[in-house]
């Protein structure tokens, strides 16, 4: 005779977008106290310095520079987009980070709303 399992189901309490929100409030305290992100990201663990979360056609993104990407540190720095959707997981680590020097506040790009930002 086959036994029945019992699955347990956890909810948040909060709206369809509390995921969202919560990554969020993780990178806007990341980037107001510069510390690193890890997350995973397309599959992958990465580790991110935020620099600026900001709306875009109603969709929230982050502008970081990738730190490590699955266990290895990038080669190559520059700032990269993430749609906040995509980054699954997200924690705060205890590594500070400098501000990128190619980092430009006044870009296009962030027109609609900032939510968090460097000061640099």
């Amino acid at each position: 005779m086959m036994q029945i399992r019992k699955t347990l189901t956890l909810r948040h309490s909060g709206g369809g977008n509390a995921p969202e929100d919560e990554g969020e409030s993780i990178f806007a305290h990341a980037i107001t106290h510069q510390l690193c992100v890890r997350a995973s990201y397309n599959r992958g663990l990465v580790i991110l310095a935020p620099h600026i979360l900001y709306t875009r056609h109603g969709d929230r993104f982050a502008d970081a520079v990738v730190i490590e990407r699955n266990g290895a540190r990038s080669t190559e720095t520059k700032l990269g987009t993430f749609k906040l959707s995509g980054l699954r997981g997200a924690v705060i680590t205890s590594e500070p980070f400098n501000p990128f020097d190619g980092y430009d506040a006044g870009d296009d790009r962030y027109t609609e709303t900032i939510i968090a930002r460097i000061l640099s």
